[in-house]
């Protein structure tokens, strides 16, 4: 938070000066409030300007919300005005970055929007839950996989989806794919999956593996629709039956499941986009016992407003207790929804709020 608390030194602010010309282009670079109302403004509000000795500056609107001062009426709607606005703006940078051969450096999207670099950056990353250059990576791998499941060759892949070369698609692939390119096109066909199938005291279960780590942990009341999701996930890979090295695997997973002290640290094989792989890394920082709501993981991944899609995020997640989206609830504690069904949420937080759980 900044203030000042002298008529002078308000003078000499260049924000003073902003208010005083009612600048439009100072909207959310920082708000006023006002001493004597309690009441806080942005710079172009039409209220009647206040004595200088009477202004307190502050970065944020949640800022002065903290310090104790309220929304004027004209700031309120102001809000809500500048909230669609800025949906708009960001809606077109985002069809602007789609559209471009090459990504837009953030000096060109900022000034198409009229706003400068530093804002535009905290306004896109609000409502996207990511920076423009993430979004745009995030496209970017959208596109290949788009084209590589249509049946294209890597190299249209590559050079549609805005790689200038293969080395650098290369370079990025295992991160955009999670696999060679040629596997991925193939739907998983060179790759080894191995998995087994067990039960434990929330149902069947199952875990499979990749290469590169643990890539499924599925919960259910039917061991034969657990192969099917596993089967849809990775279509064309080879699925192989665990020997009895990886069923120590499973059942390292299950003990968790039954006694959640014991820990567990396994490899794993992450697959998402950009935003889905910071969610889930919030999710594994979420400590035995504990619980945060969609609105707090929005707030830790610095996308306040996109709880809606941590929710997704969670959704999608294929990686039962490995991932512990059943430690995310509703804001007012309710146990809302859960891939796995609303129960084995409930019995799971039960088992993990126990004295021995919690450190």
């Amino acid at each position: 938070m900044t203030t000042s608390s002298t008529t002078i030194a308000i003078a000499d602010d260049p924000r003073w000066a902003a208010v005083v010309a009612r600048d439009p282009r100072a909207d959310g670079q920082f708000v006023y409030a006002v001493k004597t109302t309690g009441i806080y403004c942005r710079p172009s509000s039409l209220a009647r300007l206040p004595k200088p000795q009477n202004v307190l500056f502050f970065d944020t609107a949640e800022q002065a919300q903290a310090a104790g001062y309220r929304p004027s009426k004209r700031a309120a709607k102001d809000q809500s005005d500048l909230a669609a606005q800025h949906a708009v703006t960001v809606a077109a940078a985002c069809r602007q970055i789609e559209a471009a051969e090459e990504v837009p450096a953030l000096n060109d999207l900022a000034s198409t929007a009229g706003l400068s670099s530093f804002h535009f950056h905290r306004v896109f990353k609000a409502a996207t839950g990511l920076t423009p250059k993430g979004y745009a990576a995030a496209h970017r791998a959208r596109k290949v996989r788009e084209r590589l499941a249509d049946g294209g060759s890597v190299t249209e892949a590559l050079y549609d989806a805005g790689f200038n070369s293969n080395s650098r698609f290369y370079a990025a692939a295992d991160n955009v794919l999670g696999m060679k390119p040629a596997d991925y096109r193939a739907a998983g066909q060179n790759n080894d999956i191995r998995f087994a199938v067990g039960q434990c005291s929330l149902g069947a279960i199952l875990v499979a593996q990749s290469d590169r780590g643990v890539c499924a942990i599925l919960l259910g009341d039917d061991p034969h629709l657990l192969v099917c999701d596993l089967q849809d996930r990775f279509r064309q890979a080879n699925l192989l039956g665990a020997d009895q090295a990886f069923e120590q695997l499973v059942a390292k997973v299950v003990g968790f499941i039954e006694a959640p002290a014991l820990g567990l640290d396994l490899p794993l094989d992450v697959r998402g986009t950009a935003f889905q792989a910071r969610v889930w890394q919030a999710l594994r920082e979420i400590p035995v016992g504990s619980t945060a709501s969609y609105a707090e993981i929005a707030q830790r991944i610095g996308a306040p407003k996109a709880f809606r899609a941590v929710a997704q995020a969670c959704g999608a997640n294929h990686l039962a207790v490995a991932i512990p989206c059943h430690r995310v609830v509703r804001s007012d504690g309710d146990l809302s929804g859960y891939r796995w069904g609303v129960e084995r949420k409930r019995e799971l937080l039960e088992r993990e709020s126990q004295p021995s759980c919690v450190k």
